[in-house]
Parts: structure tokens; C-alpha cells; sequence
């Protein structure tokens, strides 16, 4: 397995990409439980969400953290928060590897997470059409308004 090596500075943007494991269909139906997670991780640190897009098997966010080194320790708060006080039972029957298993992982998200770096104000813009259409993408509605789990819905309804 090659090395992987997280990109940290300061002052930049982050997309990340977060899957629950076996791509289980539990956050809109755990969505309370998962904006909860989002507070409790802004309590310990300082970002921004830029843009974020909820998904029922995974979310797509770009945030600007305070200080680039936490950006693994937000998802992991969110992560943390989300897997102790989650009460569905239908992860409990998902196998896991034996690894998986023999650290107490709850079967509820992938262990590894998607990160990229916005480099540049293309990027950020590409990066943002891509979160913004993502439902879309997936079938769950055809006009990217129409879906209320996205930083996009909300600045519509806050701009009427």
C-alpha cells in the first residue's frame, strides 16, 4: 500500500468526502444525530463549512479550517460523535474485516475519508459544481434546489 501524505496549510480550503461504511443509507435518516456531530466538532475547532451536500450513504464539504493540521481531527470528531450515539441496528449485521472488528470499530462509516486540497479559484469553483450537483447526479432530484440536505438549498431559501 503506498504512503499517503495529507497536504496542511494554512489559510487553504479542504473537499472531503466522507462514506458510511458499506455504503449504509443512514444520514438522512440520522440527520439531527449528524448536524449535532457537526456542533459538537465546532466546539473543539474552528472551521468554516463552505459548502456541505448530505447524501443518504455519504457527504461531500469543503471547509476552511482555522489551523490546516485539524482538518483530520474535525472528521474525526464528526465521525466519533456521530458512531457513539447512533442507535441503528442494521449496522450491527454488516460484516467487517477482522481488523475492523478486533478495534471496536462500529460498522457505521469507511475508515479512510477522500481529502483534496482547493488549490486555486478554478478548483474551488469546479469543486463547488460538483457538490452542488451531486444529488442530482445520484437521482435523488432533478433540480439541485429541490434537495434540502445541501449548503445550496439553504442560501436559496435565505436569499428569498
Amino acid at each position: 500500500m503506498p504512503n499517503y501524505r495529507r497536504v496542511f496549510l494554512n489559510g487553504y480550503s479542504y473537499y472531503l468526502t466522507i462514506v458510511t461504511h458499506q455504503r449504509q443509507p443512514i444520514l438522512i435518516d440520522n440527520i439531527t444525530l449528524l448536524r449535532q456531530s457537526f456542533a459538537q466538532s465546532k466546539k473543539r475547532f474552528v472551521y468554516t463549512i463552505d459548502a456541505i451536500v448530505v447524501l443518504p450513504d455519504h457527504l461531500h464539504m469543503i471547509i476552511t479550517p482555522e489551523n490546516a493540521t485539524d482538518y483530520p481531527k474535525i472528521v474525526g470528531a464528526i465521525k466519533a460523535y456521530f458512531s457513539r450515539y447512533y442507535s441503528g441496528e442494521e449496522t450491527e449485521r454488516l460484516t467487517q474485516s477482522f481488523s475492523r472488528h478486533k478495534k471496536r470499530y462500529k460498522a457505521i462509516w469507511q475508515k479512510k475519508y477522500y481529502e483534496h486540497t482547493i488549490r486555486n479559484e478554478h478548483d474551488w469553483h469546479q469543486t463547488m459544481n460538483y457538490i452542488q450537483t451531486n444529488p442530482v447526479k445520484h437521482g435523488w432530484v432533478e433540480r439541485v434546489e429541490d434537495w434540502e440536505y445541501s449548503s445550496f438549498a439553504w442560501r436559496d431559501t435565505r436569499e428569498r
